[in-house]
């Protein structure tokens, strides 16, 4: 089974990797940005063939490894 985690930074938390982004479009000429935001994917191929337990492995996997939850946030997807 396929999984994929996107984990972002929470609102509020300083993003400077997004605002070099945001800066460097606005020098290539990209108007009308209001804020860029950086963040990560993880994709995961799992045996596991019940959605319900992979998702809840891979939540768990995300508590204790692959992202900082006092400063992230992270969105599992279960792709099939």
């Amino acid at each position: 089974m396929k999984v994929r985690v996107t984990i972002t930074l929470k609102a509020g938390v300083l993003d400077p990797q997004g605002m070099a982004i945001e800066g460097a479009l606005r020098g290539l000429g990209f108007a009308g940005i209001d804020g860029a935001r950086q963040g990560k994917i993880v994709d995961l191929a799992l045996a596991e063939t019940d959605p319900d337990k992979a998702r809840a492995t891979v939540a768990d996997m995300c508590e204790k490894l692959l992202a900082n939850t006092v400063i992230e946030n992270y969105d599992i997807a279960v792709l099939g």
